[in-house]
């Protein structure tokens, strides 16, 4: 089975224009990612509607496509990415341009999940360490069944444990946080950009909801690893300080 990485990259960014290309460890933002796509996937793509980031994934020896700008969702901009590249992967997998410290461990588990003959859509959880974490609304969670095939993906904290105190729920159940790093059969990924937003995605701003509510079979793996992403400068410069700390 052939995988490929696409790295969905805008410069436009409300909080942080241009953090792609900010300076990280001294490279850019963008190069991390590559690289570590490249070392777990063998090939890899920046996918992006601007010159300033394409002309610098050329100049440090990557591979990149330019699409659209007017793109609803990163989904969106791999599909065109895909079509441009007439790449012949089997999956795709979905690596989020503003996450340099992506595992290429995460990517293999990613990559695993196709062993299964159902898999459609391939993503990842990680083990929530506190309750306080599990009930912040921005940390998306996600409850499997036996087979770890996503039942739904929700804001809220799910599953409620009954008659137990909250700030004890940990204790009885696993909470998984989901991970933003998808993948995609190549046939699936072209069927999924097709739909139109669904009531669920719509409800809880999840996109992963339209394909859950669409019948389609999205398989998580664990992982123990934690994903940093920059949004503002200020993770810019906590991801300095955990570079200067860590083994990446």
């Amino acid at each position: 089975m052939k995988f490929i990485g696409i790295i969905p990259a805008r410069y436009a960014s409300t909080r942080f224009p241009g953090k792609p290309l900010a300076l990280l460890g001294g490279r850019p933002v963008i190069q991390h990612v590559y690289e570590k796509a490249v070392t777990a996937l063998g090939e890899a793509y920046v996918a992006t509607d601007d010159k300033r980031i394409y002309d610098v994934v050329l100049a440090f020896g990557g591979k990149a496509v330019m699409t659209r700008n007017d793109h609803k969702s990163g989904t969106d901009r791999i599909e065109e990415a895909c079509q441009k590249i007439g790449t012949d992967a089997d999956v795709i997998i979905n690596i989020q341009g503003d996450e340099p410290f992506v595992h290429p461990s995460q990517l293999r588990i990613i990559q695993r999940l196709f062993d299964h003959p159902q898999t459609q859509i391939g993503t990842l959880g990680k083990r929530f360490e506190s309750m306080e974490a599990v009930m912040n609304p921005n940390s998306p969670k996600i409850v499997t069944d036996k087979n770890g095939f996503a039942l739904y993906f929700s804001r809220s904290v799910i599953p409620f444990i009954r008659g137990k105190e909250q700030n004890c729920w940990l204790e009885h159940f696993p909470f998984l946080k989901h991970l933003g790093i998808y993948a995609y059969r190549r046939e699936i990924l072209h069927e999924i950009t097709q739909l139109p937003q669904s009531s669920l995605e719509i409800a809880e701003s999840l996109e992963q909801l339209r394909w859950l509510e669409n019948g389609y079979h999205i398989r998580v793996g664990l992982t123990d690893i934690e994903t940093v992403g920059i949004d503002t400068l200020d993770d810019l410069q906590k991801a300095e300080e955990f570079l200067a700390t860590s083994s990446f």
